[in-house]
């Protein structure tokens, strides 16, 4: 549903859904897949991990990385950053803060998904609940690191607070329960696409 409304309205996206349906939703849809979560360390006896190795023979092409209900340490962050792009895997680092961004630029990661963890689910948005949050990560990240770019995540539920995100600096939104929790998905993806 996600792909062909994106196609529709010529806005590119991706999703991430379960490890276990990674290899499924990978093999059925044309738009970029990610892990919810990859761990760091190589492959092998890791029972209960996911390494970046079975995050791309799964077929996905990337992760996200350190989201508030996944956190890691720094080392374990940096290390993961660097062996998914070893892999030419893609890295959306979460972040909570403008100071967690800033540090976390430093692994050089391709996109950073700044989300307060208090707004996560929540029925405000972090572009209009604290929109210095949005615009800080930007200017923060890009102050150490370019070419990374800034994502916004954190209770976008509709056109106008991902239409406020990109306004602040954004290039994209990082979505979950606006769409999850919607009576209709379809309904809720264009509207957030909408915003674009």
């Amino acid at each position: 549903m996600l792909e062909s409304v994106a196609r529709e309205l010529k806005v590119p996206s991706a999703i991430a859904p379960p490890v276990p349906d990674l290899a499924r939703v990978a093999g059925g849809v044309k738009i970029p897949v990610l892990a919810q979560h990859v761990d760091p360390g190589t492959a092998g006896p890791r029972t209960g991990f996911v390494p970046v190795e079975a995050i791309e023979a799964s077929g996905a092409r990337g992760s996200l990385v350190n989201h508030s209900e996944h956190p890691m340490a720094l080392l374990e962050i940096e290390e993961t950053v660097r062996r998914l792009a070893e892999r030419r895997l893609v890295a959306v680092v979460c972040a909570a803060d403008v100071a967690t961004a800033r540090r976390l630029a430093e692994t050089q990661p391709p996109y950073i998904a700044v989300e307060p963890p208090e707004l996560i689910g929540g029925d405000r948005a972090v572009s209009t609940a604290k929109p210095e949050v949005v615009s800080g990560t930007v200017a923060a990240v890009h102050e150490v690191s370019p070419t990374t770019r800034v994502l916004c995540g954190a209770g976008v539920h509709d056109r106008h607070d991902v239409a406020r995100a990109l306004e602040l600096g954004a290039e994209g939104v990082l979505v979950a329960s606006a769409v999850t929790r919607a009576p209709d998905a379809e309904k809720a993806i264009r509207e957030l696409l909408a915003g674009y």
